[in-house]
């Protein structure tokens, strides 16, 4: 059953204790309030202000429970936290299992003071759950894949069309970390974990995946500087940087250009344009 009273009284405190800074937005002259206005609640949380305010006035209708972890995430709750909000809704809290879309709190407060850099959070399994609006222009929303196209791992072996981010020949040595890193995770959790199912899903799907888990390679990784293909700009070079979250098998990755250079001129162009088609009309 779902305790309105107790759930409104839960989301009322902890969007109250939320300042704007926590959350990257400017607290500006006109703030009246301590913590977070509704609206900006409701727009973190991708939801309508109406149907956030009705859940905090206890009238709303009972939220399912992917709108649950979406009120998680935007109110930035702990692990602890969002459990208790999936109880107070009436649903089973998620298992903490290895594969977790819940983004820590530090991490999502870290991630919202780079608006303008492109960053984007990604799980174990290669699963992007949160992009900055930079990011989005510079790499497309990877947050919109669902079943197993979520992981880049899946995309890069079944769809042709996802490779097309890097230069043709920097594709075989992507494919071969992709591989390693799948590889690393999968021994990290197990035979019996999601990255092992995938692991063995792929090898049934890509005959070049199987081929290359054979030649079992680990420990390859990205060089600090990648090179990217953005379809309207051109060839964009960066260094990624990455602070990695052990405790929720996450990580946070940042694109930086170097200052000065034509690579930083296109970033602040497509951070001006975001997901603007720039080939329109011409």
């Amino acid at each position: 059953m779902m305790n309105r009273p107790e759930l409104a009284d839960f989301l009322r405190t902890r969007r109250q204790g939320l300042q704007p800074e926590d959350v990257g937005l400017e607290r500006g002259p006109r703030r009246r309030t301590s913590g977070l206005r509704r609206e900006e609640v409701a727009q973190l949380c991708a939801m309508s202000a109406d149907y956030y305010a009705r859940l905090e006035r206890g009238t709303g209708p009972r939220p399912s429970e992917q709108m649950t972890a979406a009120l998680a995430r935007g109110l930035r709750l702990s692990l602890a936290e969002r459990d208790h909000l999936f109880q107070l809704i009436g649903h089973h809290a998620p298992q903490r299992a290895i594969r977790d879309d819940h983004i820590s709190p530090a991490l999502m407060r870290v991630l919202d003071r780079f608006d303008d850099v492109p960053a984007q959070i990604m799980s174990g399994l290669g699963e992007t759950l949160r992009q900055t609006r930079v990011a989005r222009a510079l790499l497309g929303d990877e947050t919109r894949f669902t079943g197993p196209s979520r992981s880049v791992f899946y995309r890069w072996f079944t769809d042709p069309a996802s490779r097309n981010i890097y230069p043709e020949e920097d594709q075989p040595g992507v494919a071969r970390i992709y591989t390693a890193q799948l590889r690393r995770v999968v021994t990290e959790q197990g035979p019996d974990s999601p990255a092992a199912e995938l692991a063995r899903t792929l090898a049934q799907l890509s005959t070049e995946f199987s081929a290359l888990w054979s030649d079992h390679e680990i420990g390859l990784g990205f060089t600090e500087q990648k090179r990217i293909l953005h379809p309207e700009v051109g060839l964009i070079e960066v260094h990624c940087q990455t602070l990695l979250d052990p405790d929720q098998h996450q990580a946070l990755l940042l694109f930086i250009a170097t200052p000065g250079s034509s690579s930083q001129e296109k970033l602040d162009l497509l951070s001006v344009i975001g997901n603007q088609n720039l080939t329109i009309g011409l």
